[in-house]
Protein backbone atom coordinates (compact mmCIF):
# COMPACT_ATOMS: atom_id res chain seq x y z
CA UNK A 1 0.00 0.00 0.00
CA UNK A 2 1.19 3.51 -0.76
CA UNK A 3 0.80 5.88 2.16
CA UNK A 4 -0.25 9.53 1.69
CA UNK A 5 3.33 10.55 2.37
CA UNK A 6 4.77 8.69 -0.63
CA UNK A 7 4.11 8.60 -4.35
CA UNK A 8 4.80 6.04 -7.00
CA UNK A 9 6.50 7.09 -10.20
CA UNK A 10 3.21 6.87 -12.10
CA UNK A 11 1.48 9.10 -9.55
CA UNK A 12 4.28 11.65 -9.62
CA UNK A 13 3.77 12.02 -13.36
CA UNK A 14 0.24 13.28 -12.66
CA UNK A 15 1.58 16.61 -11.38
CA UNK A 16 3.65 19.22 -13.13
CA UNK A 17 7.13 19.97 -11.80
CA UNK A 18 6.26 22.85 -9.51
CA UNK A 19 3.24 21.00 -8.10
CA UNK A 20 5.37 17.94 -7.41
CA UNK A 21 7.98 20.11 -5.67
CA UNK A 22 5.28 21.58 -3.46
CA UNK A 23 4.28 18.09 -2.35
CA UNK A 24 7.77 17.24 -1.05
CA UNK A 25 7.93 17.74 2.70
CA UNK A 26 11.42 19.15 3.03
CA UNK A 27 13.18 19.85 6.32
CA UNK A 28 12.72 23.61 6.83
CA UNK A 29 16.02 23.86 8.72
CA UNK A 30 16.66 25.93 11.82
CA UNK A 31 14.41 28.92 12.59
CA UNK A 32 15.49 32.16 11.00
CA UNK A 33 17.11 30.58 7.97
CA UNK A 34 20.56 29.17 7.35
CA UNK A 35 23.84 30.57 8.65
CA UNK A 36 24.70 31.61 5.09
CA UNK A 37 21.63 33.61 4.14
CA UNK A 38 18.02 34.67 4.80
CA UNK A 39 15.23 32.25 5.51
CA UNK A 40 13.74 30.64 2.41
CA UNK A 41 10.33 29.01 2.40
CA UNK A 42 10.93 25.30 1.79
CA UNK A 43 8.32 25.15 -0.97
CA UNK A 44 9.34 28.29 -2.86
CA UNK A 45 10.35 27.77 -6.47
CA UNK A 46 13.57 29.29 -7.72
CA UNK A 47 12.59 28.79 -11.37
CA UNK A 48 10.89 31.99 -12.42
CA UNK A 49 7.84 33.63 -10.86
CA UNK A 50 6.39 31.34 -8.17
CA UNK A 51 2.91 32.72 -8.84
CA UNK A 52 2.72 31.34 -12.37
CA UNK A 53 0.94 28.20 -13.52
CA UNK A 54 -0.76 27.34 -10.24
CA UNK A 55 2.65 26.85 -8.60
CA UNK A 56 3.54 27.37 -4.94
CA UNK A 57 3.47 30.89 -3.55
CA UNK A 58 5.85 32.66 -1.18
CA UNK A 59 5.30 32.25 2.53
CA UNK A 60 3.40 35.53 2.92
CA UNK A 61 1.17 34.86 -0.09
CA UNK A 62 0.33 31.42 1.22
CA UNK A 63 -0.97 32.93 4.46
CA UNK A 64 -3.09 35.44 2.56
CA UNK A 65 -4.79 32.65 0.65
CA UNK A 66 -8.24 31.62 1.89
CA UNK A 67 -8.85 28.12 3.25
CA UNK A 68 -10.91 26.07 0.82
CA UNK A 69 -14.10 25.69 2.93
CA UNK A 70 -14.02 29.39 3.80
CA UNK A 71 -13.66 30.34 0.12
CA UNK A 72 -16.86 28.47 -0.74
CA UNK A 73 -18.70 30.10 2.17
CA UNK A 74 -17.45 33.53 1.03
CA UNK A 75 -18.85 32.92 -2.47
CA UNK A 76 -22.25 31.95 -1.03
CA UNK A 77 -22.29 35.02 1.21
CA UNK A 78 -21.37 37.28 -1.72
CA UNK A 79 -24.22 35.83 -3.77
CA UNK A 80 -26.75 36.38 -0.97
CA UNK A 81 -25.66 39.99 -0.78
CA UNK A 82 -26.05 40.32 -4.56
CA UNK A 83 -29.54 38.80 -4.43
CA UNK A 84 -30.59 41.37 -1.83
CA UNK A 85 -29.10 44.20 -3.90
CA UNK A 86 -30.48 43.13 -7.27
CA UNK A 87 -34.02 42.12 -6.26
CA UNK A 88 -34.59 40.65 -9.67
CA UNK A 89 -38.24 39.88 -10.34
CA UNK A 90 -39.35 36.32 -11.05
CA UNK A 91 -39.89 35.53 -14.72
CA UNK A 92 -42.60 33.57 -16.54
CA UNK A 93 -40.90 30.66 -18.27
CA UNK A 94 -42.63 28.52 -20.94
CA UNK A 95 -42.42 24.85 -20.11
CA UNK A 96 -39.94 24.18 -22.91
CA UNK A 97 -37.55 26.78 -21.44
CA UNK A 98 -38.02 26.08 -17.73
CA UNK A 99 -35.77 23.04 -17.24
CA UNK A 100 -33.24 23.73 -14.50
CA UNK A 101 -34.93 26.88 -13.21
CA UNK A 102 -36.14 27.22 -9.62
CA UNK A 103 -39.82 27.80 -8.85
CA UNK A 104 -40.45 31.31 -7.51
CA UNK A 105 -44.07 30.51 -6.61
CA UNK A 106 -45.70 27.27 -5.53
CA UNK A 107 -46.98 24.87 -8.16
CA UNK A 108 -50.67 24.73 -7.30
CA UNK A 109 -53.09 22.38 -9.00
CA UNK A 110 -55.31 24.25 -11.45
CA UNK A 111 -57.74 21.33 -11.66
CA UNK A 112 -58.49 17.96 -10.13
CA UNK A 113 -56.12 15.21 -11.27
CA UNK A 114 -57.52 13.23 -12.89
CA UNK A 115 -60.33 15.62 -13.75
CA UNK A 116 -62.79 12.74 -14.28
CA UNK A 117 -62.97 9.04 -13.48
CA UNK A 118 -60.74 7.24 -15.96
CA UNK A 119 -59.88 3.68 -16.84
CA UNK A 120 -56.45 2.53 -15.67
CA UNK A 121 -56.40 -0.40 -18.11
CA UNK A 122 -57.58 -1.60 -21.52
CA UNK A 123 -60.58 -3.89 -21.04
CA UNK A 124 -64.28 -3.52 -20.29
CA UNK A 125 -66.19 -1.17 -18.03
CA UNK A 126 -68.78 -3.39 -16.33
CA UNK A 127 -71.84 -2.70 -14.20
CA UNK A 128 -73.35 -5.08 -11.67
CA UNK A 129 -72.70 -8.82 -11.43
CA UNK A 130 -71.53 -11.04 -14.30
CA UNK A 131 -72.24 -12.14 -16.93
CA UNK A 132 -72.49 -8.93 -18.91
CA UNK A 133 -73.90 -8.04 -22.30
CA UNK A 134 -71.33 -6.05 -24.27
CA UNK A 135 -72.33 -2.91 -26.14
CA UNK A 136 -71.34 -2.68 -29.77
CA UNK A 137 -69.55 0.66 -29.52
CA UNK A 138 -66.45 1.19 -27.36
CA UNK A 139 -65.17 4.07 -25.21
CA UNK A 140 -61.90 5.73 -26.26
CA UNK A 141 -59.66 8.31 -24.56
CA UNK A 142 -60.33 11.88 -25.57
CA UNK A 143 -63.99 11.30 -26.51
CA UNK A 144 -67.11 12.82 -25.02
CA UNK A 145 -68.66 11.38 -21.86
CA UNK A 146 -70.22 8.00 -22.70
CA UNK A 147 -73.77 6.95 -21.86
CA UNK A 148 -74.24 5.41 -18.39
CA UNK A 149 -74.20 1.65 -17.97
CA UNK A 150 -77.07 -0.43 -16.65
CA UNK A 151 -76.75 -3.54 -14.49
CA UNK A 152 -75.52 -6.49 -16.51
CA UNK A 153 -74.00 -4.27 -19.18
CA UNK A 154 -70.36 -3.83 -20.28
CA UNK A 155 -68.56 -1.71 -22.81
CA UNK A 156 -65.09 -1.95 -24.31
CA UNK A 157 -62.85 0.80 -22.84
CA UNK A 158 -59.31 2.05 -23.49
CA UNK A 159 -56.76 3.20 -20.95
CA UNK A 160 -57.33 6.87 -20.05
CA UNK A 161 -60.92 6.94 -21.33
CA UNK A 162 -63.75 8.39 -19.25
CA UNK A 163 -65.51 5.72 -17.27
CA UNK A 164 -69.30 5.64 -17.91
CA UNK A 165 -71.55 6.54 -15.00
CA UNK A 166 -72.68 3.58 -12.83
CA UNK A 167 -69.58 1.54 -13.70
CA UNK A 168 -68.79 -1.06 -11.03
CA UNK A 169 -65.23 -1.86 -12.13
CA UNK A 170 -62.92 -2.18 -15.10
CA UNK A 171 -62.20 -5.75 -16.15
CA UNK A 172 -58.81 -6.11 -17.80
CA UNK A 173 -58.72 -7.63 -21.28
CA UNK A 174 -56.70 -10.60 -20.07
CA UNK A 175 -59.18 -11.27 -17.25
CA UNK A 176 -62.34 -11.68 -19.37
CA UNK A 177 -63.77 -14.18 -21.87
CA UNK A 178 -66.94 -14.30 -23.94
CA UNK A 179 -69.24 -17.33 -24.33
CA UNK A 180 -71.11 -18.61 -27.37
CA UNK A 181 -73.86 -16.04 -26.75
CA UNK A 182 -71.27 -13.18 -26.70
CA UNK A 183 -71.74 -12.63 -22.98
CA UNK A 184 -68.70 -11.49 -20.99
CA UNK A 185 -67.45 -13.53 -18.02
CA UNK A 186 -64.59 -12.73 -15.59
CA UNK A 187 -61.79 -15.27 -15.17
CA UNK A 188 -61.03 -14.00 -11.65
CA UNK A 189 -62.84 -12.16 -8.86
CA UNK A 190 -64.00 -8.65 -9.68
CA UNK A 191 -63.48 -6.09 -6.89
CA UNK A 192 -65.66 -2.98 -6.81
CA UNK A 193 -63.72 0.02 -8.22
CA UNK A 194 -60.81 -2.01 -9.55
CA UNK A 195 -58.64 -0.40 -12.24
CA UNK A 196 -60.54 2.87 -12.07
CA UNK A 197 -58.64 6.07 -11.36
CA UNK A 198 -61.21 8.17 -9.53
CA UNK A 199 -61.46 11.90 -10.06
CA UNK A 200 -59.00 13.84 -7.84
CA UNK A 201 -57.10 10.68 -6.89
CA UNK A 202 -53.81 12.56 -7.25
CA UNK A 203 -54.89 16.04 -6.20
CA UNK A 204 -57.77 18.49 -6.01
CA UNK A 205 -57.77 21.90 -7.64
CA UNK A 206 -55.97 24.32 -5.32
CA UNK A 207 -53.72 21.72 -3.71
CA UNK A 208 -50.04 22.70 -3.50
CA UNK A 209 -48.11 20.21 -5.60
CA UNK A 210 -44.59 21.61 -5.15
CA UNK A 211 -43.20 24.42 -2.96
CA UNK A 212 -41.20 27.51 -3.83
CA UNK A 213 -37.55 26.59 -4.32
CA UNK A 214 -38.17 23.37 -6.24
CA UNK A 215 -35.74 22.87 -9.13
CA UNK A 216 -37.59 22.17 -12.38
CA UNK A 217 -36.70 18.66 -13.53
CA UNK A 218 -38.24 16.74 -16.45
CA UNK A 219 -40.72 15.19 -13.98
CA UNK A 220 -41.71 18.65 -12.71
CA UNK A 221 -42.38 19.72 -16.30
CA UNK A 222 -44.63 16.69 -16.77
CA UNK A 223 -46.55 17.39 -13.55
CA UNK A 224 -46.96 21.06 -14.46
CA UNK A 225 -48.31 20.17 -17.89
CA UNK A 226 -50.71 17.61 -16.44
CA UNK A 227 -51.91 20.22 -13.94
CA UNK A 228 -52.72 22.66 -16.75
CA UNK A 229 -49.70 24.98 -16.78
CA UNK A 230 -48.26 26.56 -19.93
CA UNK A 231 -45.66 28.69 -18.08
CA UNK A 232 -43.98 28.54 -14.70
CA UNK A 233 -43.00 31.45 -12.45
CA UNK A 234 -39.29 30.99 -11.85
CA UNK A 235 -36.12 32.64 -10.60
CA UNK A 236 -34.24 34.04 -13.61
CA UNK A 237 -30.95 32.39 -14.54
CA UNK A 238 -27.84 34.29 -13.45
CA UNK A 239 -26.26 35.88 -16.52
CA UNK A 240 -22.62 34.98 -17.14
CA UNK A 241 -20.03 36.36 -19.56
CA UNK A 242 -16.91 34.24 -20.12
CA UNK A 243 -13.61 35.91 -21.04
CA UNK A 244 -10.93 33.52 -22.31
CA UNK A 245 -7.46 35.03 -21.93
CA UNK A 246 -4.17 34.02 -23.53
CA UNK A 247 -2.31 34.68 -26.78
CA UNK A 248 -1.21 31.04 -26.94
CA UNK A 249 -4.68 29.57 -27.48
CA UNK A 250 -5.96 28.01 -30.71
CA UNK A 251 -9.63 27.42 -31.48
CA UNK A 252 -9.02 24.66 -34.03
CA UNK A 253 -6.49 22.23 -35.41
CA UNK A 254 -3.45 20.68 -33.79
CA UNK A 255 -1.11 22.51 -31.40
CA UNK A 256 1.91 23.97 -33.18
CA UNK A 257 4.71 26.51 -32.82
CA UNK A 258 4.16 26.98 -29.09
CA UNK A 259 0.40 27.39 -29.49
CA UNK A 260 -2.04 25.10 -27.67
CA UNK A 261 -5.72 24.31 -28.06
CA UNK A 262 -8.18 26.22 -25.92
CA UNK A 263 -9.87 23.60 -23.71
CA UNK A 264 -11.76 26.03 -21.47
CA UNK A 265 -13.71 27.85 -24.18
CA UNK A 266 -15.59 24.67 -25.17
CA UNK A 267 -15.80 23.30 -21.60
CA UNK A 268 -16.91 26.19 -19.43
CA UNK A 269 -20.17 27.33 -21.11
CA UNK A 270 -21.98 23.96 -20.87
CA UNK A 271 -20.61 23.42 -17.38
CA UNK A 272 -21.90 26.85 -16.30
CA UNK A 273 -25.29 26.11 -17.88
CA UNK A 274 -25.42 22.86 -15.94
CA UNK A 275 -24.90 24.96 -12.81
CA UNK A 276 -27.97 27.03 -13.69
CA UNK A 277 -26.43 29.97 -15.53
CA UNK A 278 -27.33 31.69 -18.78
CA UNK A 279 -24.06 32.04 -20.66
CA UNK A 280 -24.50 35.11 -22.81
CA UNK A 281 -21.12 35.34 -24.49
CA UNK A 282 -17.71 33.69 -24.73
CA UNK A 283 -15.12 36.29 -25.70
CA UNK A 284 -11.49 35.47 -26.53
CA UNK A 285 -9.29 38.39 -25.61
CA UNK A 286 -5.68 37.23 -25.51
CA UNK A 287 -3.07 38.85 -23.27
CA UNK A 288 -4.31 42.42 -23.69
CA UNK A 289 -4.85 44.50 -20.56
CA UNK A 290 -6.82 47.24 -22.33
CA UNK A 291 -9.10 44.73 -24.07
CA UNK A 292 -9.70 42.98 -20.76
CA UNK A 293 -10.53 46.30 -19.10
CA UNK A 294 -13.00 47.17 -21.85
CA UNK A 295 -14.67 43.77 -21.67
CA UNK A 296 -15.04 43.81 -17.89
CA UNK A 297 -16.36 47.37 -17.69
CA UNK A 298 -18.77 46.83 -20.60
CA UNK A 299 -20.37 43.72 -19.12
CA UNK A 300 -23.61 43.93 -17.16
CA UNK A 301 -23.63 40.19 -16.41
CA UNK A 302 -24.27 39.00 -12.88
CA UNK A 303 -21.00 37.07 -13.06
CA UNK A 304 -17.93 37.49 -15.25
CA UNK A 305 -15.70 34.42 -15.48
CA UNK A 306 -12.13 34.88 -16.70
CA UNK A 307 -9.65 32.13 -17.53
CA UNK A 308 -5.95 32.57 -16.86
CA UNK A 309 -4.11 35.74 -15.96
CA UNK A 310 -4.82 35.49 -12.21
CA UNK A 311 -1.19 35.12 -11.07
CA UNK A 312 1.52 37.79 -11.06
CA UNK A 313 3.44 37.31 -14.30
CA UNK A 314 4.10 39.91 -17.00
CA UNK A 315 0.92 39.03 -18.95
CA UNK A 316 -1.33 38.33 -15.95
CA UNK A 317 -3.64 41.32 -16.22
CA UNK A 318 -6.62 40.33 -14.05
CA UNK A 319 -5.33 41.81 -10.78
CA UNK A 320 -4.22 45.12 -12.35
CA UNK A 321 -7.57 45.53 -14.11
CA UNK A 322 -9.48 44.81 -10.90
CA UNK A 323 -7.35 47.37 -9.06
CA UNK A 324 -7.91 49.91 -11.83
CA UNK A 325 -11.71 49.64 -11.63
CA UNK A 326 -11.78 49.67 -7.82
CA UNK A 327 -13.04 46.11 -7.40
CA UNK A 328 -13.11 44.52 -3.96
CA UNK A 329 -11.14 41.27 -3.73
CA UNK A 330 -13.15 38.88 -1.59
CA UNK A 331 -10.94 35.85 -2.24
CA UNK A 332 -7.40 36.23 -3.55
CA UNK A 333 -5.92 32.77 -3.73
CA UNK A 334 -7.31 29.62 -2.13
CA UNK A 335 -5.49 26.93 -0.19
CA UNK A 336 -6.43 24.24 -2.69
CA UNK A 337 -4.56 22.22 -5.32
CA UNK A 338 -4.97 22.50 -8.20
CA UNK A 339 -6.38 26.00 -8.54
CA UNK A 340 -4.46 27.96 -5.91
CA UNK A 341 -4.43 31.35 -7.76
CA UNK A 342 -8.23 31.56 -8.26
CA UNK A 343 -9.98 34.72 -7.11
CA UNK A 344 -13.39 36.24 -6.42
CA UNK A 345 -13.99 39.98 -6.74
CA UNK A 346 -17.01 42.19 -6.17
CA UNK A 347 -17.36 44.66 -9.06
CA UNK A 348 -20.61 46.19 -7.84
CA UNK A 349 -23.38 45.50 -5.37
CA UNK A 350 -24.84 42.82 -7.64
CA UNK A 351 -21.93 41.94 -9.95
CA UNK A 352 -18.98 39.64 -9.33
CA UNK A 353 -15.98 38.26 -11.17
CA UNK A 354 -14.50 34.80 -10.70
CA UNK A 355 -10.95 34.51 -11.99
CA UNK A 356 -10.08 30.94 -12.90
CA UNK A 357 -6.50 29.75 -13.38
CA UNK A 358 -5.53 28.97 -16.96
CA UNK A 359 -4.62 25.32 -16.42
CA UNK A 360 -7.70 23.24 -17.27
CA UNK A 361 -8.07 21.12 -14.11
CA UNK A 362 -7.12 24.11 -11.98
CA UNK A 363 -9.93 26.00 -13.70
CA UNK A 364 -12.35 23.17 -12.85
CA UNK A 365 -11.25 23.48 -9.23
CA UNK A 366 -11.98 27.21 -9.31
CA UNK A 367 -15.32 26.60 -10.97
CA UNK A 368 -16.46 24.24 -8.21
CA UNK A 369 -14.89 26.25 -5.40
CA UNK A 370 -16.11 29.76 -6.24
CA UNK A 371 -18.49 29.79 -9.24
CA UNK A 372 -20.70 26.86 -8.18
CA UNK A 373 -21.73 28.20 -4.74
CA UNK A 374 -22.18 31.71 -6.11
CA UNK A 375 -24.34 30.60 -9.04
CA UNK A 376 -26.31 28.17 -6.85
CA UNK A 377 -27.38 30.97 -4.53
CA UNK A 378 -28.13 33.38 -7.40
CA UNK A 379 -30.28 30.70 -9.07
CA UNK A 380 -31.95 29.85 -5.73
CA UNK A 381 -31.02 26.21 -6.05
CA UNK A 382 -30.82 24.11 -2.89
CA UNK A 383 -27.40 23.23 -1.58
CA UNK A 384 -26.45 19.62 -2.31
CA UNK A 385 -26.44 17.30 0.66
CA UNK A 386 -22.80 16.63 1.58
CA UNK A 387 -21.78 13.00 1.49
CA UNK A 388 -18.68 10.88 1.83
CA UNK A 389 -17.39 7.58 0.53
CA UNK A 390 -14.29 5.61 1.49
CA UNK A 391 -11.38 5.91 -0.90
CA UNK A 392 -10.30 2.67 -2.54
CA UNK A 393 -6.68 3.81 -2.73
CA UNK A 394 -4.49 6.13 -0.73
CA UNK A 395 -4.22 9.70 -2.05
CA UNK A 396 -1.14 11.82 -1.49
CA UNK A 397 -1.87 15.17 0.09
CA UNK A 398 -0.47 18.64 -0.18
CA UNK A 399 1.45 19.71 2.95
CA UNK A 400 -0.90 22.56 3.82
CA UNK A 401 -3.59 22.83 1.12
CA UNK A 402 -6.75 20.87 0.33
CA UNK A 403 -6.54 18.74 -2.82
CA UNK A 404 -9.41 18.09 -5.23
CA UNK A 405 -8.86 14.75 -6.94
CA UNK A 406 -11.03 13.24 -9.72
CA UNK A 407 -12.60 9.94 -8.67
CA UNK A 408 -14.81 7.30 -10.25
CA UNK A 409 -17.60 5.85 -8.10
CA UNK A 410 -17.50 2.06 -8.03
CA UNK A 411 -20.06 0.53 -5.71
CA UNK A 412 -19.49 1.94 -2.23
CA UNK A 413 -15.97 3.20 -2.99
CA UNK A 414 -14.41 6.22 -4.65
CA UNK A 415 -11.53 5.27 -6.94
CA UNK A 416 -8.89 8.02 -7.32
CA UNK A 417 -7.98 8.59 -10.96
CA UNK A 418 -4.56 9.30 -12.39
CA UNK A 419 -3.80 12.19 -14.75
CA UNK A 420 -4.93 14.69 -12.14
CA UNK A 421 -2.29 17.37 -12.64
CA UNK A 422 -3.35 21.03 -13.02
CA UNK A 423 -2.98 21.02 -16.82
CA UNK A 424 -4.71 17.66 -17.35
CA UNK A 425 -8.32 16.85 -18.21
CA UNK A 426 -7.95 13.11 -18.80
CA UNK A 427 -8.80 12.28 -15.19
CA UNK A 428 -11.80 14.58 -14.82
CA UNK A 429 -13.19 13.44 -18.19
CA UNK A 430 -13.51 9.91 -16.75
CA UNK A 431 -14.67 11.06 -13.30
CA UNK A 432 -18.00 10.99 -11.51
CA UNK A 433 -16.94 13.37 -8.75
CA UNK A 434 -14.05 15.19 -7.11
CA UNK A 435 -12.78 13.94 -3.77
CA UNK A 436 -11.85 16.55 -1.18
CA UNK A 437 -8.51 15.41 0.23
CA UNK A 438 -7.37 17.24 3.38
CA UNK A 439 -3.80 18.48 3.88
CA UNK A 440 -1.52 15.54 4.48
CA UNK A 441 -3.50 13.16 2.29
CA UNK A 442 -5.87 10.26 2.90
CA UNK A 443 -5.36 6.56 3.49
CA UNK A 444 -7.04 3.72 1.66
CA UNK A 445 -10.48 3.23 3.20
CA UNK A 446 -10.61 6.74 4.65
CA UNK A 447 -13.89 8.60 4.15
CA UNK A 448 -13.62 11.56 1.77
CA UNK A 449 -16.14 14.30 1.01
CA UNK A 450 -17.27 14.19 -2.61
CA UNK A 451 -18.32 16.95 -4.99
CA UNK A 452 -20.63 15.57 -7.66
CA UNK A 453 -20.24 16.63 -11.27
CA UNK A 454 -23.56 18.01 -12.56
CA UNK A 455 -24.07 15.40 -15.27
CA UNK A 456 -22.90 12.45 -13.15
CA UNK A 457 -25.86 12.62 -10.75
CA UNK A 458 -28.50 11.80 -13.37
CA UNK A 459 -30.24 15.12 -12.75
CA UNK A 460 -30.98 18.22 -14.78
CA UNK A 461 -27.32 18.73 -15.55
CA UNK A 462 -27.59 16.27 -18.42
CA UNK A 463 -29.40 19.00 -20.36
CA UNK A 464 -27.06 21.88 -21.13
CA UNK A 465 -29.60 24.29 -22.59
Amino acid sequence: MTSPGTRTGEEADDLDVEEALALVKENPGPPGGTPDGPAVHPHASHHGDPHRHDGPHHHGDRHRATPWPEARTTAERAARSAVRAARRAPVPAPLDAALGLTLASPLTALTDLPSFDTSAMDGWAVSGPAPWTVRDEGVLAGHAEPAPLTDGEAVRIATGARVPADTTAVLRTEHGRTDERDRLHPTREVVHGQDIRPRAQECRGGDQLLPVGTVVTPAVLGLAAAAGYDTLTAVPRPRVDVLVLGDELLTGGLPHDGLIRDALGPMLPPWLRALGAEVRTVCRIGDDAEALHRAVTASDADLIVTTGGTAAGPVDHVHPVLTRIGAELLVDGVKVRPGHPMLLARLGDDQHLVGLPGNPLAAVSGLLTLAEPLLRVLAARPAPEPYTLPLRDAVHGHPYDTRLVPVALRGDRAVPLHYNGPAMLRGIAAADALAVVPPGGALSGQEAELLDLPWATGGIGVCFT
